[in-house]
């Protein structure tokens, strides 16, 4: 017998994969104020990067995702950085498309197998993809990439578990953003070069969006 939670974990992987699909890039930002937040989501979204994941590690984030939600209605907006259950729950109440961890512990894991907002767990070894994989969970942020192998060790787990799928992120740039695309489970990358420090104190929306239509055309080499 399938279980109501299989069952949601199954629709909620369908939703990831739709997701990831979108583009090949998903910008990672920590956002401040409204100006901040208006002004970089449309600069992303006309460069052509309709999925945004705002992380809650500043204590505007819940407020960057309701005003980006309603500022960018063909936007798909995800939370990251969500630790707990509780922030889980705001993060969906705020509007959120998508939630984003950079671990798991089993309670948040069990939270997301029941929510019909998908979670996208951080892992950052087979051991815990193994984890993960025992409540049904298939797609997986690798976190923080570099640091934990990068390519190398997604292309090793892709031959022992190649049914799982990857949006690394840590240490990805537009220098080797385009390995990592290459590989088969790899479904996308999440980057924070896209807002760099001098251009959003500068206001520079306009230089962001050239950046999102640059990251937009990265292929696999």
């Amino acid at each position: 017998m399938i279980s109501s939670s299989s069952t949601q974990i199954h629709k909620n992987t369908q939703k990831l994969d739709l997701i990831c699909a979108s583009a090949p890039v998903i910008p990672v930002l920590t956002l401040e104020n409204a100006e901040q937040a208006i002004g970089i989501g449309k600069a992303l979204v006309n460069g052509g990067l309709i999925v945004l994941e705002i992380t809650l590690r500043s204590a505007y984030g819940l407020t960057a995702i309701k005003q980006l939600k309603q500022a960018l209605p063909n936007a798909i907006i995800g939370a990251g950085t969500v630790m707990t259950p509780q922030q889980y729950e705001s993060c969906v109440e705020a509007g959120a498309d998508f939630i984003v961890s950079p671990g798991f512990t089993t309670e948040l894991l069990h939270y997301g197998s029941q929510s019909s907002v998908p979670l996208l767990p951080g892992i950052g070894s087979v051991s815990e993809a193994m984890q993960a994989m025992a409540l049904g969970y298939r797609r997986f942020k690798l976190f923080p990439a570099a640091v934990v192998g990068g390519v190398d060790f997604l292309k090793a787990i892709g031959g022992p578990i190649s049914e799982l799928k990857f949006c690394p992120t840590g240490g990805i740039k537009p220098t080797n953003a385009a390995d990592y695309l290459a590989l088969h489970n790899v479904m996308c990358v999440g980057g924070t070069w896209l807002t760099p420090t001098d251009l959003v104190q500068q206001k520079n929306w306009q230089a962001i969006e050239v950046l999102a239509a640059q990251a937009c055309a990265l292929t696999a080499p």
